[in-house]
Parts: C-alpha cells; sequence; structure tokens
C-alpha cells in the first residue's frame, strides 16, 4: 500500500465552552488522561504547559500488544487558542511518521467546534497496516471529543 492511498481521519464535535477554554486542556498534557478516548493514556507523566513549536511532552501509554510505554510527543503546530498538533515518538523511534491534530473553530461567542484529526500517511507501512490508516482511531476520537465536551461543560 502507497501513502498516496492513506488519508487523515477526522471527528468533530460542537462543544458549549469557548475556544480558549478548550485550547487551555490541550496545551496542558498532564490533563489528556482525563479526556483521552483510547483507554490508552495512563497518569503518572510530569509535563510542562506546551507555550509553542517544539515543546516536547511525555505521555505514559498501556496497550496489551505492548505493556507500558512511554511516547515522547513534539509539538510541530501550536496556534494559541486555534490549532495545536503533535508527532508522537520514543527514544526507540524518533517519530513514527504520524500526527495528531487539533482544530478549534469558534462556532458564536461561547461554543467551539473541535476536530481532532489523525494522519498517518508519512508513517512507515507497518505502522499504518497496525493502525488500519487511521481509521483504528476513530472510535476513540470520537470518544475524546465527548469526554472533552464533558470536562469542558462541568468546570
Amino acid at each position: 500500500m502507497g501513502n498516496d492511498e492513506c488519508k487523515p481521519v477526522s471527528a468533530s464535535r460542537r462543544i458549549e465552552t469557548p475556544a480558549a477554554d478548550i485550547f487551555k486542556l490541550l496545551a496542558d498534557p498532564d490533563r489528556h488522561p482525563e479526556f483521552d478516548g483510547s483507554g490508552m493514556l495512563r497518569p503518572g507523566a510530569s509535563n510542562s504547559v506546551i507555550v509553542g513549536v517544539g515543546d516536547v511532552f511525555v505521555t505514559k501509554m498501556y496497550v496489551t500488544a505492548m505493556g507500558d510505554y512511554e511516547m515522547h510527543n513534539r509539538i510541530v503546530v501550536f496556534e494559541a487558542d486555534r490549532c495545536i498538533a503533535w508527532e508522537p515518538g520514543n527514544p526507540e523511534l524518533v517519530r513514527n511518521g504520524s500526527c495528531w491534530r487539533f482544530d478549534l473553530t469558534p462556532d458564536g461567542p461561547n461554543a467551539t467546534v473541535v476536530t481532532e484529526t489523525y494522519d498517518c500517511s508519512d508513517s512507515p507501512a507497518s505502522v499504518r497496516e497496525a493502525v488500519d490508516n487511521g481509521n483504528a482511531w476513530l472510535a476513540g476520537m470520537t470518544k475524546t471529543l465527548e469526554r472533552l465536551d464533558q470536562l469542558c461543560t462541568r468546570q
């Protein structure tokens, strides 16, 4: 399968919260386990709040096939209150060619359309196959947005 056959996958949700409030949660990696819909993120990493491109944050992860592990995520897009994106990697694999991105589009004075996108089009075939060209993440992305909504609307 060639990279040209792999397209980014996305899920969106309108959340009754201003973009700035949502962005604060996304820019604080230690809060990510609270809204992670994949069930893979674990609490316990100690990170600083993200302030710009080039920042790196660590996520503690668990999946049955790999057990416990860590990902070192490098920020590749940072536009306050609008967009944040990172490329995951680890000490054994500097990057795997994939990217996670959240776009925030204001929808009225106190609501935001949040779109989570996963793009593995630059990943090796083994990564693309393991995640079904990103389709394996769609249910978790939808759950992430549901949890993000719940977290934002009860604060």
